[in-house]
């Protein structure tokens, strides 16, 4: 697979599949979980299965394959960190309204980067809900300047 998750995959409380022993479902979601520090393009995938762990069925099952699909596919694709004197600290963010089907909350999500390398993301369903896309898109952009400024005070106390 070229992606870990189909972009018009949508998993939810599937009543209609099989359910499945949880044990199997629980061991599978571990490993991948291990995985995102190594593989962190696998990260939303794995966030969106992980959801389902108290009552997993057939279709969560065939959502976590597809992971592992993706994992077997690209061994190679690995990140790789260029070494350059200047130094130019670069932010993502961004947010959807409501996108949890289950419980209709937003998640936010940032990623930052060092002269182009990539160093931390942040990927956080937020706990209050919003009242209007602004506010969805405000919440994140706070959080992200927050991230950013302490990057930096990092990078300059070193």
């Amino acid at each position: 697979m070229k992606t870990p998750r189909h972009p018009t995959t949508y998993l939810g409380l599937d009543e209609e599949s099989a359910k499945m022993d949880g044990t199997q479902y629980k061991a599978m979601i571990g490993s991948l979980l291990y995985l995102i520090g190594y593989k962190p393009d696998i990260l939303f995938s794995v966030f969106l299965s992980a959801i389902f762990q108290k009552e997993p069925r057939e279709v969560h099952l065939t959502a976590i394959k597809g992971i592992f699909r993706y994992l077997i596919g690209t061994p190679n694709l690995n990140f790789i960190y260029k070494r350059r004197e200047s130094f130019r600290l670069t932010s993502y963010c961004d947010a959807d309204y409501a996108g949890d089907r289950v419980k209709r909350k937003s998640r936010r999500g940032s990623c930052h980067f060092i002269v182009g390398n990539f160093i931390t993301w942040i990927c956080k369903k937020l706990g209050s809900t919003a009242l209007s896309f602004a506010e969805v898109e405000y919440m994140p952009a706070t959080s992200c300047c927050a991230q950013l400024l302490w990057i930096k005070s990092q990078y300059y106390n070193v």
